[in-house]
């Protein structure tokens, strides 16, 4: 299986940014990759064997989708690994910099879309947690 790759360093200490990541009031106001989309919804139960699910949604009521992924890891500030539903896996860590972090996400492909759009949407994602950390 292809593991695809996506990264942003944040401007934020790595305390900040692991909150604004697994807190489901923030999920809902950065997990989407475009502005015509939204997360009206997140839960979060964040230890191994706790389960995530976020609800993504056409902001026009055209598509929507429950992400949800059961988590095989959880070392706080530092790195989180889930299994998704359709047994695929996806691994983020957090690199402390100091007054920034890295966040580097590596995921197994699926097989539906191509690998390079993929990647742009887990990117465009990460880049809107960027702006909305940033930003608060």
């Amino acid at each position: 299986m292809e593991k695809i790759k996506i990264e942003a360093e944040v401007n934020a200490p790595v305390s900040k940014v692991w909150e604004y990541w697994t807190a489901p009031e923030h999920i809902v106001n950065w997990n989407f990759a475009s502005d015509d989309w939204c997360c009206p919804s997140a839960s979060n139960d964040l230890k191994a064997g706790g389960k995530y699910s976020a609800r993504m949604e056409a902001k026009d009521g055209s598509f929507g989708f429950d992400f949800t992924a059961v988590y095989d890891k959880v070392v706080q500030n530092s790195l989180i690994q889930y299994t998704m539903e359709d047994g695929r896996v996806a691994l983020t860590d957090f690199e402390d910099l100091g007054d920034s972090t890295k966040v580097t996400t590596h995921f197994d492909a699926e097989d539906q879309n191509p690998v390079e759009m993929q990647q742009q949407g887990w990117q465009a994602i990460l880049n809107n947690f960027k702006t909305y950390i940033e930003k608060n």
